[in-house]
């Protein structure tokens, strides 16, 4: 009966409770090194960044805000004026190799001409100028970084394939922290693949050259407009593959790359199934348990896919957007991972209705809730255990000895509960 489900999709019209896209600011400076990032927002806007980023003055990040006020927002100050005199500043003190102008929600609606102003100014700076909209009108936060990547895409260089027998590059996309670019780098070395580059990289002076004909890949579920901008502009080819994400989607993205270049790949099986061994004791806490996606920053559907493998029951997945032709790839393996582990397909909400969710949450009580922040004490007051899912944006939760730090993330707070049931438990015994 279950080989012959389909996945079963919903769209509901719930508000998008989640960070705001500028938050991307916060890895991506510390990603690209020779960067500047200048936040062009509110008060508001730097309130927040303030608050989610923590960062101490005295650290001198590399970001800024430029605050916008009330002249400029009824057009009575020079926008172009206003801007040079910022970058002019930030290149006589941190001399970066580019600054990324990242648009808010208010120079949207104020339609602020930033890449018209981009250009000249980085024709009289001498400065690579790049306008990236990362505003709230997006789904996810984490679309931010989508919206960076594609920007830097377009300034990534070309070349001609000068013959069929040149090696025909592969480019990553996707930011990840530098041991991890050196695990999955070693991984398709392994499999004599060669890496021509990653974008972005750790200097924005190496930016990867995408010929047309060259292979790319994506290593996170939100980078759809990025994938989008290097097939259409770079006319790149996109591998299709599941996500490096648990041992099972990491197998099968090195898989999929090895088959596009012709190899037959060596030890991957095996490698997975030592990683699965070693996650025994993570295993023996959620087999059996449930749990329900509210939908947050897009990953959902891949940690979803893992936690079923792991033996979870997932009732429910929300996610803000769904592309389904970029995530073709993760909504097979989820299929095939739920026939082999001989369970139901769970259901995908997108865009849902939070307080839809609230009442099927009150029904089917799960074991866990991974959530935004905003609704995550409010379910813990109902005596439900929470997780926020923006703690795996943040963690290393991508290729094979990574597994173990999503299923610490998942079962903290059920090891928690056990801890807590069995410390009454004895002070009853105690007392009565």
């Amino acid at each position: 009966m279950i080989m012959n489900q389909q996945l079963d999709f919903e769209c509901e019209t719930g508000n998008y409770h989640t960070f705001c896209p500028i938050s991307c600011v916060s890895w991506l400076y510390q990603k690209i090194q020779d960067s500047f990032f200048l936040v062009i927002g509110t008060k508001t806007c730097g309130y927040f960044l303030q608050n989610a980023m923590g960062v101490m003055i005295f650290a001198e990040p590399r970001y800024a805000m430029a605050e916008l006020e009330e002249g400029d927002i009824s057009a009575q100050l020079n926008d172009y004026s206003e801007l040079r005199r910022l970058c002019i500043q930030i290149k006589k003190d941190r001399n970066p190799s580019v600054i990324f102008w990242i648009g808010t929600c208010t120079t949207e609606i104020i339609k602020m001409d930033l890449e018209g102003i981009a250009p000249r100014l980085e024709s009289e700076l001498s400065i690579p100028i790049i306008v990236a909209r990362a505003n709230g009108l997006d789904y996810a936060f984490t679309q931010g970084e989508d919206t960076v990547l594609a920007a830097m895409a377009q300034r990534c260089p070309q070349k001609k394939i000068a013959n069929l027998n040149e090696e025909v590059p592969l480019i990553i996309f996707g930011s990840l922290p530098n041991p991890i670019v050196r695990q999955l780098t070693l991984e398709l070395s392994n499999q004599n693949i060669r890496v021509t580059g990653w974008l972005p990289s750790a200097q924005y002076k190496d930016l990867p050259i995408i010929s047309a004909g060259s292979y790319v890949v994506g290593v996170n579920p939100f980078l759809s407009r990025t994938a989008t901008t290097l097939m259409r502009r770079k006319k790149a080819k996109l591998i299709t593959a599941p996500f490096p994400i648990g041992p099972d989607g990491t197998r099968l993205w090195i898989e999929r790359i090895c088959s596009v270049f012709n190899i037959v790949p060596i030890g991957l099986k095996a490698k997975e199934q030592e990683i699965w061994k070693n996650l025994q004791y993570y295993l023996e806490i959620v087999h059996g348990k449930s749990v329900f996606f509210m939908g947050d920053n897009l990953l959902e559907i891949s940690l979803a896919r893992f936690l079923i493998k792991c033996g979870m029951i997932v009732y429910e997945i929300g996610i803000p957007y769904m592309d389904k032709r970029y995530q073709a790839a993760e909504l097979d393996l989820l299929k095939h991972t739920c026939v082999e582990m001989n369970v139901r397909y769970p259901k995908i909400v997108e865009k849902p209705d939070n307080y839809g969710q609230l009442d099927r949450i009150r029904d089917l009580q799960p074991d866990l809730v991974i959530t935004g922040m905003a609704h995550a004490n409010p379910l813990e007051a109902r005596g439900l255990s929470t997780k926020w899912s923006v703690e795996f944006t943040f963690a290393s939760i991508h290729g094979f000895t990574n597994a173990s730090d999503i299923l610490e993330l998942v079962t903290r707070p059920l090891r928690r509960n056990n801890s807590l049931q069995i410390t009454s438990s004895s002070i009853y015994s105690k007392n009565y």
